[in-house]
């Protein structure tokens, strides 16, 4: 197994020179980084295709090959995101607040990066470098574990990178990957303090409860996307269906994906089939309680678990309910506290479901696909955080900050 321990401290080494390195200097690595995968392209591509040819051998599902794979294209995308965070305002050293205390001396409270940042994450190589150009541009270095799955791809990419901030004239280590994939290599990452400031697990439900339930160095949970659209019984049905449609299918492998309907029983019957001809096109398996099996007739029973379940895949799980307050009660009881949504044209329901509903992101008439980084303007993100602290939501640059408070004084003493 790799030694963490030596890992850690290259990169507190790192961190070291990259806390003295100017934005000019970020950047200008930054900008490097998406000119080498670019010319790197084709021997990317090359290891991310036998790592393809191995998860098919293990019969991993379309979604999961979907988050794995690589193209020219999806390269093309990661090296521009890239070079989208390098005109992102720096976060490093903005003054969030100043005054002078009593006794004369300056206060003045701004942000620093946080130090070494770690990442355990699945399948998801473009995860490698969103990772990384986040951390580099707000003066973090990272250690990131990815999953066996996607070990070439990210041993691929890591040293690209690596390869172009030593050109930059930043030490390489400024972006680490460790390439033992054991359990014990992410057990050794999770108690890794004096070396990790921070760790963000990035993957499903078992990964993250995995990291939240063993790290004794601090942990942001993220990602986990049990998401709901609810069909009020004044929903414009057209819209309903167009939104459901897109929420479910447009990419069901990722976290703002909707893994359960719920519709109001006064529109249920007419919506349902609707929903059910639209989705069609990508052939998604339903999984309805009673009243849904009715209207739907030789669609799955659902059971408990799948209330629970984050698909991640072409299955999306129905429950028709008496009123807004039961959709509210099932999503209380349900929702992972990422995105949930509402599609009503009564603006008194939107107000109940907006004030109730507690989740990092609540939508009114708009699919749940919207939860992300780039789209709220933060650029690529890092994770989108379930929890309350430090953060909620997507993870940008200014999220992967701390505070520092600096005084400046003339003799004072206490």
């Amino acid at each position: 197994m790799v030694d963490l321990i030596s890992l850690g401290k290259r990169a507190k080494a790192a961190s070291r020179v990259l806390s003295c390195a100017g934005a000019a200097q970020r950047d200008k690595a930054l900008r490097a980084i998406a000119a080498a995968l670019r010319e790197n392209a084709p021997a990317i591509l090359k290891e991310n295709g036998a790592d393809m040819a191995a998860a098919r051998e293990r019969g991993m599902t379309k979604a999961f090959l979907d988050r794995l794979q690589l193209s020219g294209e999806r390269i093309e995308g990661i090296a521009a995101a890239v070079e989208e965070i390098v005109m992102l305002q720096d976060p490093v050293g903005v003054v969030e607040s100043g005054r002078t205390l009593e006794n004369g001396i300056r206060l003045v409270k701004t942000k620093v990066p946080f130090g070494v940042v770690g990442m355990i994450y699945e399948a998801r190589p473009n995860v490698t470098v969103d990772a990384a150009a986040l951390c580099l541009k707000s003066g973090n270095v990272c250690l990131l574990r990815g999953s066996k799955e996607a070990i070439r791809s990210n041993i691929a990419l890591a040293n690209v990178m690596r390869g172009a901030l030593d050109k930059a004239g930043l030490p390489g280590d400024c972006i680490l990957l460790v390439e033992d994939t054991t359990r014990e290599s992410a057990n050794a990452m999770m108690t890794l303090n004096g070396y990790l400031d921070l760790l963000i697990p990035r993957g499903g439900a078992g990964l993250i409860r995995t990291v939240v339930e063993n790290a004794t160095v601090p942990v942001i949970e993220t990602g986990v996307g049990n998401c709901h659209t609810y069909i009020d019984a004044h929903a414009d049905l057209e819209m309903a269906v167009r939104i459901l449609d897109n929420a479910k299918t447009s990419r069901p492998s990722v976290c703002n994906a909707c893994e359960t309907v719920l519709v109001h029983r006064d529109i249920a019957g007419r919506f349902l089939p609707a929903a059910k001809a639209a989705l069609a096109h990508a052939n998604v398996e339903w999984r309805g309680d009673a009243r849904s099996c009715e209207i739907l007739p030789g669609i799955k029973k659902a059971n408990e678990t799948d209330w629970e379940t984050e698909y991640g895949d072409y299955i999306l799980a129905c429950r028709v309910v008496e009123n807004m307050e039961e959709a509210l009660l099932h999503i209380a009881r349900y929702s992972s506290g990422h995105s949930e949504c509402i599609v009503t044209e009564s603006y008194e329901s939107a107000e109940i479901f907006t004030a109730r509903v507690d989740a990092a992101a609540v939508y009114v008439n708009a699919s749940t696909r919207f939860t992300d980084g780039g789209v709220f303007g933060l650029g690529a993100e890092i994770g989108i955080s379930t929890q309350k602290l430090h953060i909620r939501g997507p993870m940008g640059l200014r999220e992967l900050t701390t505070d520092k408070y600096i005084l400046f004084g003339s003799g004072q003493v206490r």
